[in-house]
């Protein structure tokens, strides 16, 4: 084969193997390991170890294509000009996708992934979340005293619920509830909303972006993580 063909093989399988990757990491979670990607991928073991050193590297390839399309659900949210129709946009969309991608819910909770590539992953997503708290607080529709950060452990609860139902329902029990999440959803969000005659305090207050992201990031090196 000359080196433009092989170029173009070796890019195939890459491309082939990340597929496959999305598909059993959203099945199985990111306890899957890189063998039973390139069985899936319908490649052999060796060519799968030749496009990625070890299953990390993949991870984070499949991950930089999910935060891309997290990112154009937020800029759609952000182009929306009611704000509180772009919150909810926002929010179903984030949802959605980690209802039936069991590796991006594990990772978007800061339960895997690479230190590096999570800080990336913050620089670029956390400033769209903040602009759209703070402008539905702007626009009066949310509660004065939610916060972008608000919105991030809202969603990790949520995805929870669907990890649950994911785990426990068995075909021929329970009708199809791969949904559910969706009602609590949108009773999460009557408790979002701005009202005319005002909320009830909250007893705690939020965390900072920062003290987030050091929260739900991976443990620092080092660190006692018993």
């Amino acid at each position: 084969m000359t080196e433009p063909a092989l170029r173009k093989d070796a890019e195939l399988n890459r491309q082939r193997l990340m597929a496959a990757g999305r598909e059993v990491f959203a099945r199985r979670g990111l306890d899957a390991t890189l063998n039973d990607v390139a069985h899936h991928a319908g490649v052999g073991v060796g060519t799968a170890y030749r496009r990625f050193a070890n299953k990390e590297e993949l991870i984070d390839a499949i991950l930089e294509q999910q935060v891309g399309e997290i990112e154009r659900i937020l800029r759609a949210a952000l182009a929306e000009p009611d704000a509180w129709k772009g919150l909810v946009m926002y929010l179903e969309g984030l949802l959605a996708m980690q209802a039936k991608d069991r590796g991006i819910a594990q990772i978007q909770s800061g339960r895997r992934g690479r230190r590096e590539k999570y800080d990336w992953q913050r620089d670029r997503l956390a400033p769209l979340v903040n602009e759209l708290a703070d402008r539905g607080r702007a626009q009066g529709v949310l509660r004065p005293d939610a916060t972008g950060t608000d919105l991030i452990f809202l969603q990790i609860a949520l995805t929870a619920i669907s990890e649950t139902v994911a785990d426990r329902t068995e075909p021929g029990i329970l009708p199809d509830v791969g949904q559910l999440y969706r009602r609590y959803l949108w009773i999460a969000l009557d408790g979002l909303r701005a009202r005319p005659e005002g909320v009830s305090p909250l007893p705690v207050g939020p965390l900072t972006t920062e003290e987030t992201h050091t929260l739900l990031g991976p443990p620092q090196p080092g660190a006692d993580t018993r």
